[in-house]
């Protein structure tokens, strides 16, 4: 995608403005560095397009493309270029926040993704002991209703199948409230005093999620029309 133009606006968004490349740079900057991670977090985009894009970055020099060790694959990591998109992320998820949450569909509730941030979200150090296993129910789905997230040491790990251990923390909601709850629009208090949100589980885990799960970081953004 060319501008024909020097303008430093027009040349940047022929590396940034080709569909999915700034999503690409959310998902490295979030943790991700290997295809099938950032897969997960852009369910939608295929196989062939993730590969171009990724090589497209690779020639731009926004990332760096080393091979697995003893793998076909490769791992991908920022150079100084790809962090310093950073704050163009966040700028572009503070707009959205504030303008484009309007146009929120019910499609655009896509539960893999919620999981895949909740998982980022959980801070191991503030739970007691080695281990916590939370289970998450979607009430209004009819698959993937059920997740757990194991949280052992510093690692924590999704899992669909029932990992047969106790469950320290039970989240019972619809797919909606707890994005929401997530995203900070909503307080997991008023979610749960009017019975959309069912938290079961330790007076010391439950009484304040938010002190071992992290908010979105765009959490407390107000849309501009409440303003």
């Amino acid at each position: 995608m060319e501008y024909g133009q020097f303008c430093p606006v027009a040349k940047a968004m022929e590396i940034l403005g080709e569909k999915w490349t700034v999503l690409i740079l959310r998902e490295l900057h979030m943790g991700a560095s290997r295809f099938s991670e950032l897969q997960r977090g852009l369910c939608l985009i295929s196989p062939t397009i993730l590969t171009k894009r990724l090589n497209d970055l690779a020639d731009a020099e926004l990332i760096l493309r080393k091979r697995i060790p003893g793998q076909r694959g490769y791992e991908y990591f920022l150079t100084q270029a790809g962090k310093e998109t950073l704050p163009i992320i966040k700028i572009v998820g503070e707009w959205g926040m504030c303008w484009a949450r309007g146009d929120l569909r019910e499609t655009d509730l896509d539960v893999e993704l919620l999981m895949l941030y909740l998982q980022r979200s959980v801070q191991p150090d503030k739970l007691p002991g080695n281990q916590t296993i939370i289970q998450f129910h979607f009430t209004n789905l009819k698959k993937l209703a059920t997740w757990w997230l194991i949280v052992k040491d510093e690692s924590v790990d999704i899992c669909l199948e029932d990992p047969g251990q106790e469950v320290d923390v039970y989240f019972t909601s619809n797919l909606r409230t707890m994005i929401d709850c997530w995203m900070g629009d909503e307080k997991y208090q008023s979610a749960i005093a009017d019975g959309r949100l069912n938290l079961v589980g330790p007076s010391a885990l439950t009484r304040n999620v938010k002190s071992w799960l992290a908010d979105s970081i765009f959490a407390g953004i107000r849309p501009a029309h409440e303003i």
